[in-house]
């Protein structure tokens, strides 16, 4: 086979990845360019420049061909993933009208008209009515025709980064299906834009001439133009095939093609996705993502703010660490294992439930963190290891609502993001699942994921169920630990299932007292 090299560039929140795989999934070369994730003009906002993401995106593949192993004329195809939720306004000409909204923005847009008729009267009755609210509060297009309707009045395209991107690489306004996870009028279960009378049209209304084309993953988006061959130095003309949002490859790039296998990632937002070809709403009226494999869904339950209580950690009580890690020339989460093995499972009883941020329906808009059951035995090293058990108690009972909603057992634990390279965090994740958890064989699970698209796509690999098997591996795997099994199981069922439902009462009223979070 002449062409045995795959392109996937993975643009992420703090840096752009150029990888290039073959059909083994081994990485051949990584170039990696560090870029500024947002910039704030004000507290809350969150906005980046589109013309840094695909500077970058042009110097970290420059950096690749003079890389060993790495042959031009041996690379059939390229596929973009990115981040999710970052919003992009273009001109007629195709050029950015302002900055991009970066999905970590938290502007909200309260007081909006709720949706109405029959649609209103139905989400009144499913008690869905705030939920609704809250999605239309945070809809950044909401927020541009009240504020900034001349902006909005330009606006020829609102695409999200990766249809940018795919635009910048092709010159045509195509995105991929698997893409499309945000606030927009999107179909989740037809996996297409909404039906003419579907109450999204009310809620994020947009000119629908302003959306991309969408092309499921794995199809043709078109090929690398002149332009872009120029910047990038891929080759002119190669197709660039559709890919999928950063989770979603980051679930089949570990592996998690089988329903029974959950991918857990520890990323800035932690998640437990598992992939289905039915459609299954977890929470109910809260659809699942497109997946990156086409025609199916990621059954996803998100934990907001999850590993990035790990940096708040690091700024607030890791300077010692970071000192250290200085002086060692490594990173400091690397000496936060140590903190996490000095404590017993179980924190000697502090408990903590991660709900930095509220949620949709389960958390409610109203959730708040908290941390109970402390003592005077109770040091920074404790709270450490309370919210890596705090994250993986709230993802085991997002493992057991997937469930108990598609029933199907889940038999397999599989972990990528940062977390992913901390033996002390995946092994206390696998006593407290009581199943045996691995990471991927690569790092770059989102970037494996974009490549497998590529080779199924090209027909390279049949299908899935081969790309899988040709492309994924197992790292380590960590068994659970029997006796701390039996105190996470203890501690989950007797004290942090009962956590929420006992503390809500006293949320609600903090809410009312303080106005945070807001109501809409």
């Amino acid at each position: 086979m002449a062409s045995e090299q795959l392109l996937a560039i993975d643009t992420g929140t703090q840096s752009v990845r150029a990888l290039i795989f073959d059909l083994q999934g081994n990485l051949i070369a990584k170039s990696r360019v560090v870029i500024e994730p947002y910039f704030s003009t004000a507290p809350g906002l969150a906005e980046q420049h589109p013309h840094v993401y695909w500077d970058a995106i042009g110097e970290a593949c420059q950096k690749l061909w003079s890389m060993p192993g790495v042959e031009k004329k041996a690379i059939a195809g390229v596929a973009l993933t990115s981040q999710r939720s970052t919003m992009i306004n273009l001109d007629k000409n195709g050029q950015p009208l302002r900055p991009a909204i970066h999905w970590l923005d938290q502007r909200r847009t309260p007081g909006l008209k709720p949706v109405g008729g029959l649609w209103g009267a139905l989400f009144g009755l499913a008690g869905m009515t705030e939920t609704v609210a809250y999605l239309q509060a945070e809809a950044d297009s909401n927020w541009l025709q009240k504020f900034e309707p001349e902006i909005w009045k330009k606006t020829n395209k609102y695409l999200f980064l990766s249809g940018y991107l795919n635009y910048r690489m092709t010159g045509n306004y195509n995105d991929s299906v698997g893409s499309q996870v945000g606030y927009i009028p999107f179909d989740y279960k037809a996996l297409a834009w909404c039906g003419k009378s579907d109450w999204k049209w009310q809620a994020v209304p947009v000119d629908p001439a302003m959306l991309t084309d969408l092309v499921p993953p794995t199809g043709r988006l078109g090929e690398v133009t002149a332009e872009a061959a120029a910047h990038t130095g891929i080759p002119e003309g190669l197709p660039v095939i559709a890919a999928a949002a950063d989770k979603a490859c980051e679930v089949i790039g570990a592996g998690c093609v089988d329903p029974s296998i959950a991918c857990l990632s520890y990323g800035t937002t932690a998640t437990i996705n598992t992939t289905h070809t039915k459609y299954v709403e977890v929470i109910p009226l809260i659809p699942p993502y497109p997946s990156a494999v086409p025609n199916a869904y990621s059954l996803e339950i998100q934990i907001f703010r999850g590993y990035w209580m790990v940096s708040w950690f690091k700024r607030e009580f890791g300077q010692s660490e970071e000192r250290l890690a200085t002086q060692r020339g490594v990173e400091t989460e690397e000496l936060f294992d140590d903190l996490v093995n000095s404590v017993p499972a179980g924190s000697q009883g502090l408990m903590l439930q991660p709900y930095w941020s509220p949620g949709l329906k389960v958390p409610g808009p109203e959730a708040k963190g908290a941390i109970v059951g402390f003592g005077d035995v109770h040091t920074r090293a404790h709270m450490y290891r309370s919210m890596l058990e705090g994250l993986a108690y709230a993802l085991r009972e997002g493992a057991e609502r997937t469930t108990k909603r598609s029933h199907i057992p889940i038999k397999e634990i599989r972990v990528a993001g940062g977390g992913s390279q901390s033996k002390a965090a995946m092994q206390l994740t696998a006593d407290i699942f009581g199943l045996p958890t691995t990471n991927p064989h690569v790092y770059e699970a989102s970037g494996l994921g974009a490549a497998m698209d590529i080779a199924v796509g090209l027909k390279l690999h049949p299908d899935f169920t081969v790309a899988v098997k040709e492309m994924t591996r197992t790292g380590s795997t960590f068994e659970p630990i029997a006796e701390n099994q039996k105190i996470y199981d203890e501690l989950y069922n007797r004290v942090y299932l009962k956590m929420y439902n006992r503390l809500k009462p006293l949320y609600e009223d903090i809410r009312n007292i303080t106005g945070y979070p807001p109501k809409n």
